[in-house]
């Protein structure tokens, strides 16, 4: 019984994670930024399974290997089975590159291009849209993807928090944002914006 109820639960989540996923891969294609695409994949033996096989099949395989493998798992204190050991692999759509692979500049920018999808989808989906706080996001950016991720911003209509120690890195935001700038401890209005 215990197998089933966890099997019953696991294969609730692996089949929410598989929505969200596909949801925000349509958000992210459907986008016109400049900033790189991004391709995901859930990876893991229930998300495999669900490819094959109805929910209702998955549970029963999945409480069987459940079953089948109680006593090592009493042994390692863990479950050998589950959306717990699944993962989730980004990649560039453009050319199927893990973003694992790619350089610090590559990975951010790939990174934002997948938080700017979630925050379209959530508009969509609850049309409200998040209020986005990015902390030295333009640090590792190059030029063109920091005016990129301007215009994707000020597109999304967003409220969005930037932060950074570098003004001219927000450049690209000159007479659209307003710019704050922090004195001995005192955020003042900054007389350039």
């Amino acid at each position: 019984a215990l197998e089933a109820r966890i099997a019953s639960a696991a294969v609730a989540v692996a089949a929410a994670r598989r929505q969200l996923v596909a949801a925000l891969g349509r958000a992210g294609a459907a986008a016109a930024d400049p900033l790189p695409g991004v391709r995901l994949e859930l990876v893991g033996e229930v998300e495999g399974w669900l490819e094959e096989a109805p929910a209702a099949a998955v549970e029963e395989r999945l409480a069987g290997a459940l079953r089948a493998s109680r006593e090592l798992d009493a042994q390692t204190g863990g479950a050998a089975h589950g959306p717990h050991r699944s993962d989730l692999r980004v990649l560039d759509a453009a050319d199927g590159e893990p973003a694992a692979r790619g350089s610090t500049g590559r990975q951010k920018a790939l990174l934002v291009g997948l938080l700017l999808s979630h925050a379209r989808l959530r508009g969509e989906l609850m049309g409200e849209l998040p209020i986005l706080l990015l902390d030295e996001v333009a640090a590792h950016l190059d030029g063109s993807r920091r005016a990129a991720l301007a215009e994707a911003l000020v597109g999304l209509g967003a409220q969005a928090w930037l932060s950074g120690t570098d003004r001219r890195l927000f450049a690209a935001l000159e007479g659209r944002a307003t710019f704050l700038e922090i004195d001995n401890g005192t955020i003042v209005d900054d007389e350039r914006a």
